[in-house]
């Protein structure tokens, strides 16, 4: 049996796994959970355990952002921790129930504060855990609270056979970056406005432009993406309005640009900042005129895109120096979206971990369950100055190499390694490292665990340097 103990750290300390290798029947109605639990790695953990049991997740880390979702989303059950960040769940529950929503809530607990769970159940809860949790009791727990809520309806809670794997491409994430990022996605893409991304390499730019076009009303019509870095000058022209047999050397057929296959569609032009100055005056005029001439040709054809560019420069630099058009980057530059880096956005590395590692899974049919201690925290800490496609990579290798049900610190890369030595909350004097905790706790709007995070200890050292220092 698999302990999931009191600290985050031996979710998974067992690792004698059975892992069923029979198929099973594909779940007819997957039952929604929301998690809310201040502790990032704690709350990833169950999230992906009850992922791999057949459950679709969500997880917030307070009060606030779990009536945020409660109140735009349904739920099949709440689990959530007694202590919050900002209020307790009894509180929360309080709130669900004056909502009239009777959705199942389950108190997770210690064992000093069973009274107090006694107490949520009066008010409404449906059950409630004490940590350190059993997964077979929890488990129990949620199946018979879902099953009561569901009694006319038949849900089927299997164990799946392998790796939980998401039917999504890509993951958006739960950080308030995340959030703030595809609201604006979601303001600007129903529009015809020309959208500049900005962001640095392997931040997710061509995903963001496909969810624009997936969400207007071309998304129907073709999507085409071109990299302008990757296309050589002489080139481009006819990369972009394509060109008739014999217009010159080397054009032995004709060719249909991407303007004309994006026709109706959309054109996402990736790193817009290396085409040369020649072709940005033919994009403006394209641009423009709605119309474009293939090279070798007299015949203007008459062309319907809409247009979504994404580069890594500072292109009003570039516009200083003169090498871009100052008229083209207005054109481009209707609405503008900023791409966080992965580290701005610390509570979603765990979460890309683990999707990266069910997409890994999938690639090289193996069946690994996740992260060891040690290693989720060495993640948690590194920099990613390659952000998400430098982590997929990483967890695609470390997917390889590993040996056993987890990931170990090992199998990462030295570079990470090196880095987390680096990174190690060392001691000075209590007034600066007293400073360095109240500028955390500022920084993440007083979320113990994300300062923790911040300052490379676990949350329980944070507890005991605030109490030390008097730190509210």
């Amino acid at each position: 049996m698999i302990r999931i103990q009191g600290d985050s750290r031996n979710f998974f300390s067992e690792q004698n796994i059975e892992i069923k290798k029979q198929n099973i029947n594909k779940l007819q109605m997957i039952p929604s959970i929301l998690i809310v639990e201040d502790d990032l790695t704690f709350s990833t953990m169950i999230k992906t355990w009850l992922g791999k049991k057949g459950f679709d997740v969500e997880a917030v880390g307070n009060c606030t952002r779990a009536r945020k979702q409660l109140t735009s989303e349904n739920y099949d059950l709440v689990l959530s921790d007694l202590r919050l960040p900002d209020q307790d769940g009894i509180h929360l529950l309080s709130w669900l129930r004056e909502q009239n929503n009777y959705t199942p809530f389950i108190i997770m607990t210690s064992y000093a504060e069973i009274q107090t769970a006694v107490e949520a159940m009066k008010q409404g809860a449906s059950d409630y855990i004490s940590k350190p949790i059993q997964p077979d009791e929890l488990l129990k727990k949620i199946k018979e609270a879902i099953k009561h809520k569901a009694s006319e309806e038949k849900v089927v809670l299997e164990e799946k056979d392998s790796a939980y794997t998401s039917s999504q491409n890509f993951l958006e994430g739960e950080s308030e970056a995340a959030h703030q990022l595809y609201s604006y996605v979601n303001l600007v893409a129903p529009t015809q406005m020309s959208v500049l991304i900005n962001g640095a390499s392997g931040t997710g730019k061509e995903y963001v432009a496909h969810r624009i076009h997936e969400l207007s009303k071309r998304k129907g019509k073709p999507f085409i993406a071109i990299d302008c870095g990757s296309i050589p000058k002489d080139l481009a022209a006819s990369e972009f309005f394509g060109h008739i047999k014999g217009s010159f050397t080397g054009a032995l057929n004709d060719k249909v640009g991407a303007f004309e296959e994006a026709n109706g569609g959309t054109l996402f032009l990736d790193e817009i900042g290396n085409l040369s100055y020649e072709v940005q005056v033919q994009l403006l005029r394209a641009l423009q005129e709605r119309r474009i001439r293939r090279i070798g040709s007299t015949k203007e054809i008459e062309v319907d895109v809409r247009l979504i560019s994404a580069t890594n420069e500072n292109l009003s630099e570039a516009i200083a120096k003169g090498t871009f058009r100052e008229d083209l980057f207005h054109r481009l530059n209707e609405f503008t979206l900023r791409m966080p880096s992965l580290k701005e956005r610390p509570e979603d590395i765990l979460l890309f971990a683990n999707f990266f590692l069910d997409q890994a899974n999938k690639e090289l049919n193996k069946n690994l369950i996740g992260f060891d201690a040690a290693a989720s925290e060495a993640i948690q800490n590194y920099s990613w100055p390659g952000n998400l496609r430098q982590l997929k990579n990483m967890v695609k290798r470390a997917t390889l190499l590993a040996q056993n049900d987890f990931i170990s610190i090992k199998e990462l890369g030295e570079e990470i390694l090196s880095e987390k030595e680096s990174h190690i909350f060392t001691l000075h004097d209590e007034e600066t490292e007293k400073q360095r905790i109240a500028h955390a706790l500022q920084q993440t709007n007083n979320n113990k665990s994300k300062a923790a995070m911040l300052l490379g200890i676990d949350r329980k050292t944070l507890y005991n340097k605030m109490k030390l220092y008097n730190i509210p």
